[in-house]
């Protein structure tokens, strides 16, 4: 019967050879490299030849080093994947998000796979409400990303995610019964807008020096999701952020009301907030890291 060499003199050979030093060797095993060179020793008696030429600060492979070093990396590679698939699965983190219902399910929602396929030990727990939330009153919250106005609270950090272009957007049916969009039209058309929005019309009429002597408001939604899709659907002209009308516009189903003679008003809409204290936690870090690169341009 074919007797087997030491596995622990093939772990010492392997690790010499694909490092290329029996001292890198010993740091990587924990062992000092007399005891690699003594491994590797008997290895070679054992096979009757040579494995190594050694050089001053070096070692270089023998053909039949190279052949076995070939094989027992194959071999080692099938042992850690055999291992690693009968290994308990290390236990996610769970990290909790809160933000409005309209950013959960138009920005945050389409991109949270993304995430997701990144960060694998890292589980979404994901709530929304137009409710304001205090982080030092919520332990269950790791993460706020609020609409409006930021968060001021003590021992909390906010970080605003950018600058948002609020526009006034239609359908293109709409769009196209209002070609001129005179000053006094704007008294027969309908105008749509998000009661929590801190945006209103009379602020994107004085920003383009219009001054209608009535206007024709619409129906008032509590969220912006709800403004868009009504704006689609060719109910009215609807004020509202890019970031919640970004696929409707590419789809064709949103344009600009007025065909871009319009200016549009800019503000910082959402705000990232996190405790203070947690700003070293790598969950926390990771996900503020992510949507920070997510939503830059």
């Amino acid at each position: 019967m074919l007797r087997t060499p030491s596995l622990h003199a093939l772990r010492a050979f392997e690790a010499a050879a694909r490092l290329g030093s029996f001292a890198r060797a010993s740091e990587e095993l924990h062992l000092t490299p007399s005891a690699i060179s003594h491994q590797v020793r008997a290895l070679e008696q054992h096979f009757g030849k040579p494995l190594f030429t050694r050089a001053t600060r070096q070692v270089i492979l023998t053909p039949e080093g190279v052949r076995l070093l070939a094989a027992l990396s194959q071999a080692f590679s099938i042992i850690h994947a055999a291992c690693a698939d009968l290994s308990p699965r290390p236990r996610a983190e769970n990290l909790s998000v809160h933000c409005t219902p309209s950013f959960a399910a138009k920005w945050l929602g389409p991109r949270l796979p993304g995430f997701i396929a990144q960060n694998p030990d890292i589980n979404i727990r994901l709530s929304s409400s137009a409710d304001r939330v205090d982080l030092n009153r919520h332990d269950a919250i790791d993460v706020v990303i609020a609409y409006g106005t930021a968060p001021n609270d003590p021992g909390v950090t906010t970080q605003a995610l950018g600058q948002e272009e609020i526009a006034a957007l239609c359908s293109p049916a709409f769009a196209a019964a209002y070609p001129a969009v005179e000053p006094a039209e704007f008294e027969r058309i309908m105008l749509l807008e998000s009661s929590f929005s801190p945006v209103h019309w009379s602020d994107w009429f004085m920003l383009n020096g219009i001054r209608p002597a009535s206007l024709r408001t619409g129906p008032v939604f509590d969220r912006g999701s709800l403004v868009v899709a009504a704006a689609a659907q060719g109910l009215g002209v609807a004020l509202e952020t890019l970031r919640f009308a970004h696929a409707e516009i590419e789809a064709g189903s949103l344009v600009r009301f007025g065909g871009g003679r319009f200016r549009s008003l800019e503000r910082e809409m959402h705000f990232l907030a996190y405790r203070t204290r947690d700003r070293n936690l790598q969950k926390i870090r990771r996900f503020c890291e992510w949507i920070i690169r997510e939503i830059t341009p």
